[in-house]
Order: structure tokens, then sequence, then C-alpha cells
């Protein structure tokens, strides 16, 4: 089935091996990670949609990062579930959803990487231009920041896609738990050339442009903490910076060692379960870092939680 011509959109999507007496605590154990996930991730946007209080540039920033966060989820997660009962010979995908799915994962990684610079910069005005960061950091310049990290992300991982999809195919096989970028371009057997120029490209492009800008904002923060004696400004600029840093270290790691998995081909296994904690471990992390670490979004959650008790006791 996998160096003949194709007749059929129906390609075979190996996913993860997960033997038969792992099969139900794996389905448990991923859906109650998503559960999480969305909860945590859409609950935070819809908190601070609602209070007027935290209608401010750090959180509407953070909105970005859960909205991308549930996504790249939802991306991911489902199929999984789906094809944890299923052999491995009949885990069926039509060639659109993989695509789909290809697109997907490619724009929810780019996106993670330019929200985050986004939300560097903010850090960054905050601390070292605190007295303009009100007049920097406007609703409107929030607006224009969000978007612009969208947009650039979905322009890259279009022509990233669109040069896969132009390939003819002549096999039906996709040896990934989940379809991206390479998936779609090993089904040809034409030339790739263009496609690992591009992909080479794209990486040195997104990856350099995210390390370089938060390393200089964080080196530039570090300088003022340093020269500072305000002993409040250093502890508030440690916590915020200190879960922006977390979430961003782990992206990198996570990354690198996905790339590094890819050199070598017999630890394809390792690189599957790699590649969707990737995907898993990221949302939950940076559910945890901004749910509960930064004190003003804890105490609205708390508050929250207080407010439920009291009428449920009066009911």
């Amino acid at each position: 089935m996998e160096n003949h011509s194709l007749n059929t959109d129906i390609l075979i999507l190996e996913g993860l091996k997960v033997s038969p007496e792992f099969s139900v605590p794996a389905f448990v154990l991923l859906l109650l990670i998503y559960i999480f996930i969305m909860v945590s991730n859409v609950g935070l946007v819809v908190l601070i949609t609602m209070d007027r209080s935290l209608h401010q540039p750090m959180y509407l920033l953070f909105c970005n990062m859960s909205v991308n966060d549930a996504f790249g989820a939802t991306t991911v997660i489902p199929r999984l579930l789906s094809n944890v009962f299923t052999p491995i010979t009949e885990r069926y995908i039509h060639y659109i959803d993989c695509v789909a799915q290809a697109f997907c994962v490619h724009f929810n990684v780019g996106a993670s990487h330019t929200v985050l610079m986004i939300m560097a910069f903010d850090r960054y005005v905050a601390i070292c231009s605190p007295l303009r960061y009100a007049a920097i950091m406007t609703s409107r310049t929030v607006v224009k920041l969000s978007a612009a990290a969208w947009t650039v992300a979905l322009l890259m991982v279009a022509i990233l896609v669109g040069l896969s999809i132009r390939l003819s195919r002549c096999r039906s096989v996709v040896s990934n738990p989940f379809c991206d970028n390479a998936s779609l371009f090993n089904l040809s057997c034409e030339s790739v050339l263009i496609n690992h120029i591009y992909g080479l490209g794209y990486t040195v492009v997104l990856l350099g442009s995210s390390l370089g800008s938060v390393t200089l904002t964080y080196l530039k923060i570090a300088v003022v903490c340093l020269s500072s004696r305000n002993k409040s400004l250093n502890g508030k600029a440690l916590q915020t910076c200190a879960t922006h840093l977390a979430a961003y270290v782990f992206l990198q790691v996570a990354g690198f060692i996905i790339v590094t998995l890819h050199r070598f081909p017999q630890l394809a296994d390792h690189r599957k379960v790699a590649s969707v904690l990737g995907h898993v471990v990221l949302p939950v992390l940076n559910a945890v870092i901004y749910g509960l670490q930064i004190k003003e979004v804890r105490q609205r959650i708390m508050a929250l939680f207080r407010h439920n008790k009291v009428a449920l006791m009066h009911v």
C-alpha cells in the first residue's frame, strides 16, 4: 500500500502504539487532560472577559495564549482519543482532513511563538518604561499586536502547507500520531527540495525572531532590575516574567527534543510520544501558570468559588 499510485483520498494514520491493557487508562488520562485544558483555558478567557478589572493589556494578551492552547489541544487530542481503541491498520483519515490538521498543528505552534513574543514586549514596556506603559499599551495597540501575531503565523503556515499540497501522492501511510507538514510531503515521490528549503527558512525566521526578541527583552529587563533598588518593582517583575519565561522555555525545549528525535529513525516511537506531549503538556502548563500563579487571576478564581459555595449553602 506504500509505493503504488493512489486512487483514493483515504490515508492510514499510524498514531500511537498503545497495548490493549493500557488502552482504557490511556483514553481516560487523555480525556481528563483534554477536559482540564478546555475548562481552564476557556474559563480563563471568560473570566478576563467578564471581569472589567482584568481588562488590562497583560490579561488581554493572556487570552491569546489561552485561545491558542484550546485550539491546539482540539486539533490533536480528539483524534488521538478516537484512535486509542482502533487497530493501527484501520486508523483511516481523509487527505483533506490530514491537510487541515497539519495546517492547524503548525498554526498552533507558530502562534505560540508570536503570541509569546508580544507578551514579552508587554512585560518589557511595563518594567522598563512604567510611566509610559498606559500611553504605549493602549487597547488599540493590544488589538494590533494580537492581530499581527495571528496573521504572521497564518501566512507563514499557509505557504508551508501550500507547498506540500501541490505535490502528487504515491504513498498512503502517515507514520505520525497526527498529520503535520512533513507527513504531507512524505506522501509524495516527487522532489521536495523546495519544501525543505522553505521549511528551513520558516524555522530559522520563526525561532530566530522569537528567541532573539525574547532574549533581548529579558536582558534589558534584567539590567533594569539589577540597577533598581526598588524591591517591590523587582518582585513584581520576577513574578510576571517567571511565568512567561517558564512557558517559553518549555516551548523551546519541547521543539528541540522533537526536532532532535527526527534525526534518529530508530527512536520513532519516542518521537511520537514527545510530539503528543508537546501539544498536551504546554496547554496544561500555561493554564496552571497563568490561572493559578498570577495573583489577580487567582484572587478572582477563589472569589468565584467562594461565591458559588455560599450560594449552594443557601439553596
